[in-house]
């Protein structure tokens, strides 16, 4: 939290940073609680329960976070709305859901790396089982953007 991710590269090394940034179940170092980065220290955070601000996450920590919101706010939604619904979520929540609805691997997770702000549409059936998966613009600029986030925590 809080640190530029090349950086952190140089230091940890490119390995260590992807594991930590694309794995299913690998945290990165957790944060004390009273480091001014720490959710502890956040005074958006005041009203939460300390049980529920974590020092550290994995994808597996996010993915258990947002699936109840996923299948409990979201897909409901979505059959009302005859699947015209936009979900706008940070890059490490999109993944979570993209893993669930993919049924893609805690290995291969690692390999999903989505562009920033470009449109990823989803096609469900009436039973809301994926039927198609697809990016809006240029395929190739696409493959750029995401080979730039997949770089994202290369040192430099």
């Amino acid at each position: 939290q809080g640190l530029n991710k090349a950086e952190t590269a140089a230091k940890y090394g490119d390995e260590q940073v992807l594991i930590w940034r694309r794995s299913y179940d690998v945290p990165p170092l957790p944060l004390e609680k009273d480091d001014p980065r720490s959710p502890f220290q956040d005074p958006r955070y005041r009203g939460v329960d300390e049980k529920d601000l974590p020092l550290t996450e994995a994808l597996k920590d996010t993915v258990e976070r947002i699936l109840p919101y996923w299948n409990n706010t979201i897909v409901p939604e979505m059959k009302t709305k005859y699947n015209e619904t936009i979900v706008a979520a940070h890059g490490n929540s999109l993944r979570g859901i993209i893993k669930h609805l993919k049924n893609i691997s805690d290995e291969e997770i690692v390999n999903l790396n989505l562009p920033t702000a470009v449109p990823y549409v989803f096609e469900f059936d009436d039973e809301m089982n994926l039927q198609k998966d697809y990016f809006l613009g240029d395929p190739e600029e696409i493959r750029k953007l995401m080979e730039a986030v997949a770089n994202q925590g290369k040192a430099k």
